[in-house]
């Protein structure tokens, strides 16, 4: 194994633990949100407006970090740090142009999503989504100047705060009210759930500003506008393959609301599916910390030649790595991840293996997007995503209303499935890359096997399946460390 794979994957474990483990702490949210709010309806609600959080975020962002990256890291560019600078103006610029807009709307924005009666709902997302977009760069720059270490640490802290204030909020709040009102009740409004998640991460997102200060001052604040403009054009695709791509995530989040005639329905559906879709975000976990460190590797390793094996090999780890948390996660979805949700819930646990082949076609289209990213031909990018958010809205429009749930699950795996497709064989054309088809082809259908028999077990074996579905996951990862050495890896 390279030291470059070797660093890669050491990154990628740094990274995991603010990816990882840190959205594996705000997972643990999920328990107690859909035990502390009064209904699916109201975890509905939270569903819907991150899903619009994730939107706006992908617009205010404007594909600067990619941008970036790109960038600061070409041969002929002699002053990154003036690349930074240009990409920090230009997103606070559009956000602070938002904001202004969102609040002089405030009102009419709040009617038209459904929350006339809260708009502060809305202003509260409107502030988060822009100290987000924000501060998107700084953590860029700790990705590019590999301190990984420092990312982590201001992330998971920033996590830490945020499960603190919900406990806070909607723990021990109701219980210091109950028995002595008057000391909190110049702040506190009972029966005020939601809100108080927004409000949870409206302070987290403040205090986000003030731990990246350091990484927003020491440089000068000026435009290089010829710079700005290359940076522009090669962002505006960029910006189009990133809007799609939320679209494919978040538009069933978005949308569901508007596809029935019964609101109350729409925000209870949409509520167990939100609920167990967090099940499936153990797989979206692990493919957000692989992205954070594999970005800045792929861009530097070709900086100098052009090295298309890495891109090949580390295709082929990602492969491994994620149909073993498929496995996992589905072996044991009966037996104990079910219990991060109460039973209310339990009905929506069929999309979570469904959700999860969706994002692992999406990783693997991440993977195969890089050839376009480094031919600076990101337009076909923005093709390709445009195609799949297309299919996404086409499946949920025709088929949400009589599938329910069910159906965004079945579109995300639709949407993922075409755009790899697309980008694999227009790549092999423009920038042939060496991927090692067989062999991930191999471990798809070995992690299909045994997932068809774990997953087939009686319910009545009881602790017998538990084990059976233990030793199916053994063989999985007895294969991959035989015949790939995965646990290299990570050694030093």
């Amino acid at each position: 194994m390279s030291s470059g794979l070797k660093r890669l994957a050491r990154d990628t474990v740094v990274y995991g633990l603010s990816s990882i483990v840190g959205r594996f702490l705000n997972w643990l949210l999920v328990p107690m949100y859909v035990r502390v709010l009064a209904s699916p309806g109201e975890y509905g609600i939270v569903t819907n407006l991150y899903g619009w959080t994730a939107l706006l975020l992908a617009l205010l962002t404007f594909g600067m970090e990619t941008t970036y990256f790109r960038f600061s890291n070409r041969k002929d560019e002699e002053a990154p740090m003036k690349v930074y600078a240009n990409s920090l103006i230009f997103v606070s610029i559009l956000s602070a142009l938002f904001a202004l807009l969102g609040f002089l709307f405030l009102q009419p924005i709040s009617n038209f999503l459904g929350y006339a009666s809260h708009p502060e709902y809305v202003g509260m997302l409107i502030f988060i989504v822009v100290l987000d977009a924000i501060t998107s760069l700084p953590f860029a720059r700790l990705r590019c100047e590999e301190r990984a270490w420092k990312f982590a640490g201001i992330k998971l802290a920033n996590i830490a705060l945020n499960i603190l204030f919900n406990i806070f909020f909607l723990l021990v709040c109701p219980v210091i009210y109950k028995h002595a009102p008057q000391a909190i009740s110049w702040f506190y409004i009972p029966d005020y759930g939601v809100g108080y998640i927004l409000v949870s991460n409206v302070i987290t997102s403040i205090a986000n500003v003030l731990m990246l200060n350091k990484e927003l001052r020491g440089f000068r604040y000026s435009i290089d506008m010829p710079r700005m403009r290359r940076m522009i054009v090669y962002a505006v695709p960029i910006l189009g393959i990133s809007i799609a791509g939320i679209l494919n995530q978040a538009v069933d989040k978005i949308l569901f609301p508007f596809l029935f005639v019964d609101k109350a329905e729409a925000t209870m559906q949409l509520g167990i599916y939100g609920a167990c879709f967090k099940i499936a975000v153990v797989m979206v976990m692990f493919i957000q910390a692989y992205r954070y460190a594999i970005e800045p590797f792929i861009f530097k390793r070709n900086r100098d030649n052009d090295d298309r094996h890495s891109n090949a090999i580390t295709t082929l780890y990602f492969t491994i790595f994620s149909l073993l948390i498929y496995l996992g996660v589905s072996f044991y979805l009966d037996d104990i991840f079910k219990y991060l949700v109460s039973p209310a819930y339990y009905e929506g646990l069929k999309v979570v293996p469904i959700v999860m082949v969706g994002e692992f076609l999406f990783g693997l289209y991440f993977n195969l997007s890089f050839w376009f990213k480094l031919n600076d031909q990101t337009y076909w990018g923005t093709c390709f995503t445009v195609i799949g958010c297309i299919i996404t809205i086409a499946v949920i429009v025709l088929f949400v209303p009589i599938y329910g749930y069910v159906a965004c699950a079945w579109a995300t795996v639709a949407c993922n499935g075409i755009m790899l497709l697309l980008s694999y064989f227009v790549g092999r054309k423009r920038y042939p890359v060496p991927y090692p088809l067989r062999k991930i082809f191999a471990y798809i259908l070995l992690a299909a096997m045994l997932f068809v028999v774990g997953m087939n077990m009686p319910a009545e074996w009881g602790v017998w399946r538990l084990l059976g579905r233990t030793l199916l996951l053994c063989v999985y990862i007895a294969i991959a460390v035989k015949t790939e050495g995965v646990l290299q890896v990570l050694r030093r």
